[in-house]
């Protein structure tokens, strides 16, 4: 069993960003390695303490074996970390998260790849398991985790997912080799579960938000269960996957006011404004449709990326995104982080 390096642990623990990874495309949809590597410099250079790719973000088509690209992801995402950790001094190691999917098969071959690209963990999705028992699913991830660590995943059910109730998540909990949990179902009752199931467990296991609607809430909430008190430590987000210093920013800020016990009214009212930019650029109008998309537009207007460009030609902005995108634009002008971006974007383009 490869158990995860203790310097990489900690800061798992302590809570970091940890953007999800884009793919970026050239307009025949193969893939444009110098704006991938630009995307991963951009992260690392905002002060992002991991990275994650090969995600829901990255887009799932990639684990296809006929696209061919999980593979060579994984490894220029790799390799533009190492060189990011040389060039910036980075001194903590970068945590290096990649997603796993499929039935045990799939999940242990892409495991195994993953370990022997140098990445830490895995985010493990339970998508493919939509009619599974608890025990089926618990026997999978014991599969997985013999060979890395393991970062669990509860993604919500609108772009994939499935539900998990309290008793996966009890079982879940006691694998040795679970390091986190993304808590992704943008919904309050099934995040508790999570959180009362880890409490229940005893173990010390990291807990992260990936519930793009309300991040800063999770983020200052102590969560009390059986006579433990809880904290969602950090996020791996889709939504911190633009405006990444902002958002380095923003975890700073929080995790102070969290040390001092004082919550400032300016942090409850982010909660809102960064909800609803997530509202426009996740597209949640339309049932996340254009949530891909919409990332890729920010990209795209800060000159990151070329195009929106997605591997499924009919996965694009929905009607009246645009404009939503807009508006959040004029309205949280302090949320965006344009002149870091602009500043130096040439290098990370070089």
């Amino acid at each position: 069993m490869a158990l995860i390096d203790p310097q990489v642990l900690s800061r798992i623990r302590k809570g970091i960003v940890i953007p999800a990874h884009p793919l970026a495309l050239t307009e025949k949809r193969t893939l444009d390695e110098k704006r991938q590597r630009a995307l991963t410099r951009y992260y690392l250079s905002a002060g992002a303490g991991g990275v994650a790719i090969g995600v829901h973000t990255t887009q799932f088509e990639i684990h296809d074996e006929k696209v061919g690209l999980y593979k060579p992801v994984l490894e220029l995402g790799a390799e533009t970390i190492s060189e990011c950790e040389k060039k910036y001094s980075i001194k903590l190691p970068v945590v290096r998260i990649a997603g796993v999917i499929g039935r045990t098969r799939q999940a242990v071959r892409e495991a195994a790849l993953a370990r022997d690209s140098g990445y830490h963990a895995v985010l493990l999705s339970m998508a493919a398991f939509k009619d599974s028992t608890n025990d089926e699913m618990i026997e999978h991830v014991k599969s997985v985790a013999e060979i890395i660590p393991v970062f669990g995943f509860y993604l919500q059910v609108s772009v994939g997912g499935r539900i998990l109730d309290y008793n996966f998540w009890r079982r879940f909990s006691e694998i040795e080799n679970v390091v986190a949990i993304k808590i992704a179902p943008f919904n309050r009752y099934q995040t508790i579960d999570v959180i009362r199931a880890v409490a229940d467990s005893g173990r010390d296991i990291a807990l992260y938000t990936g519930n793009d609607d309300n991040i800063v809430s999770d983020l200052l909430t102590a969560f009390t269960f059986s006579g433990r008190t809880l904290r969602i430590v950090g996020g791996l987000l889709g939504h911190w996957a633009c405006w990444t210093k902002k958002a380095v920013e923003f975890l700073e800020k929080i995790h102070q006011a969290v040390k001092e016990k004082n919550i400032p009214q300016e942090l409850i009212s982010l909660n809102v404004q960064l909800t609803d930019c997530n509202a426009a650029i996740f597209d949640a109008a339309n049932n996340f449709a254009g949530c891909i998309p919409g990332i890729h537009e920010i990209l795209r207007r800060q000159g990151l990326l070329n195009g929106i460009w997605t591997l499924n030609p009919k996965e694009t902005l929905s009607q009246g995104q645009i404009e939503e995108i807009d508006r959040i634009y004029r309205t949280y002008p302090h949320l965006n982080d344009d002149e870091f971006v602009i500043k130096n974007r040439d290098e990370w383009l070089r």
